[in-house]
This record gives structure tokens, sequence and C-alpha cells, in this order.
């Protein structure tokens, strides 16, 4: 078991209060939030919980930094509790992911340090290699907007298939122009797509699943994304105006530290790689 904060209702609405109060104070400069407290962060289980739980427990505390580090298991509730305030910050997900997410939602949030790298990969369970799929195979995809698109040009930069000229971050299977073994599209929550994997030919996998399913990027994958001039490193990102909260950037320093890209590398083996 992960040795990962948990977050009460109590401290929470706690939280809420004593934001509450001081909004409600006479002093002028009190609206600005209180940066006082543990600084609570949302975050993938693998490996994002875990590279914070790494700054957690072997550097935060030199720095000075309480850091609480809170799980979550979709790529939903991360933004929306980073939105409303229930958390500090949140840890998953990409540029292409917020801007669609912002967009759809009407959040706020922004990066604060770009951290690391999962390589998006197309498994399976059936066949060794991207060219042994048969005709008509099923491929599941995820649902989301852009990480379905990311995963179409997976399979276009893989010459799986072919997409039309500017397909881009809202591509879909709609989008495609030459299918050459008429692959059939499964559109399943990005978190379904690793369990999929008995009951499909093959399935595109975000790095953070494919990690926790234990596939190995680097080893398994039958197709993986070039981690050259990729779009889609993982940030640390808050609401907008956070930034400069010390807390803030206190942790975006420790996670661009020399002993994090040093964890990264000796823990994932080529699986996540620093984008630092």
């Amino acid at each position: 078991m992960r040795n990962t904060a948990k977050i009460t209702t109590a401290v929470l609405a706690a939280g809420a209060l004593t934001l509450g109060l001081t909004a409600c104070g006479s002093d002028k400069d009190s609206g600005a939030s209180d940066t006082s407290g543990p600084l609570v962060v949302a975050a993938s289980p693998t490996p994002h919980a875990e590279i914070l739980t790494y700054v957690r427990d072997n550097l935060a505390k030199k720095a000075g930094l309480d850091l609480e580090v809170k799980e979550f298991t979709d790529y939903v509730t991360p933004n929306t509790a980073t939105e409303d305030g229930s958390v500090v910050a949140n840890y998953f997900q990409n540029q292409p992911y917020l801007d669609d997410f912002n967009k759809k939602n009407g959040t706020h949030i922004v990066p604060v340090v770009t951290v690391h790298l999962e390589p998006l990969g197309l498994y399976s369970h059936k066949v060794k290699s991207a060219d042994a799929l048969k005709n008509g195979a099923t491929v599941a995809v995820p649902n989301d907007g852009v990480n379905e698109a990311r995963a179409l040009k997976l399979l276009d930069a893989g010459g799986i298939i072919t997409l039309k000229d500017g397909a881009g971050n809202e591509a879909t299977p709609s989008d495609i122009v030459k299918n050459p073994k008429n692959l059939r599209f499964k559109e399943l929550e990005a978190a379904q797509t690793p369990r999929s994997l008995d009951d499909v030919d093959a399935a595109v996998v975000n790095g953070n699943y494919a990690i926790e399913a234990d596939l190995s990027p680097a080893q398994d994958a039958l197709v993986l994304e070039s981690a050259n001039d990729n779009p889609y490193g993982n940030f640390l990102a808050v609401k907008d105006g956070s930034e400069t909260d010390p807390r803030v950037r206190k942790l975006a320093e420790l996670l661009t530290s020399a002993e994090v890209r040093t964890f990264i590398e000796d823990t994932y083996d080529g699986s996540v790689i620093p984008s630092f």
C-alpha cells in the first residue's frame, strides 16, 4: 500500500472555513489565499503520486515544505478539485489535455513546470508485432478527445493507419483516410484500456495506466511514442493565480531537481522520461 496522505472531509472543511474567515476580515490585504498550511496535491497513482511521495519523504522536509499527496484514478477530478480549492495543485496531465479541459469546463487551470513524459503505447496480449494484427482487428483507444486523438496519431506515426492532413488534437476515427487492415476501434475510458487487452486485439494505453498494469512501455509496446519534440509532457498545475504561492514554487524546484531526475531514471527504466 502506498504511504499517501489521506485528506479528510473535516480537514478540507476546516481549510474552507479558514479561507472564509480570512475573506470576511477587515484587512484590505486579506483577499490572498492562505499559504501557511500544507500543500495538498492531487495526482494519478503511477508515476505521479510515487514521484511526489519520493519528494515528500526525501526532499520536502529539508526544504521546509509540508507536502500532502491525494490520489485520484481518473482524469477529471484532479482538475475540478484544483478549481474548487479542495486541493492546491495537481500533477497528472499534459498541455493538449488541459487546454481541452479548460475550454470544455470553464476552468482556469494553468501549468507551472513540466516534469516528465510517459510515452503512449500500443499493446497486445494476442500478437507480437503491429504487423501481425489481422484484418478487421479491434483496437481499444481512450475515449476522451485529446487522448483519442493522441492514440490515432500514434497509429498514424507507426504506419498502421493514415490520418487526413491537419488532423490535430480533436482527431477521431472519422479522420482516418487509410485503414489497410480495416481496424475497428473500441472507445473506452483511458483507465479501462489495459484491462481490455484480453477482450480486444490491441489497445493504446496511456503510460501511467500501462505501468499500473505491469506493462513496460520501453519493453512491451508494439508501437511507442517518440520523446523528441513531444508536446505531451506531464506537469504540475494550479488554478490561475496560485503560481506565486511559495509552496508551489518550492515544489516546482524540487520536482525538477537532480534527485528527482535520478529517481525517475532509476525507478522507471525508460517508461517515464524526465522532461527537464
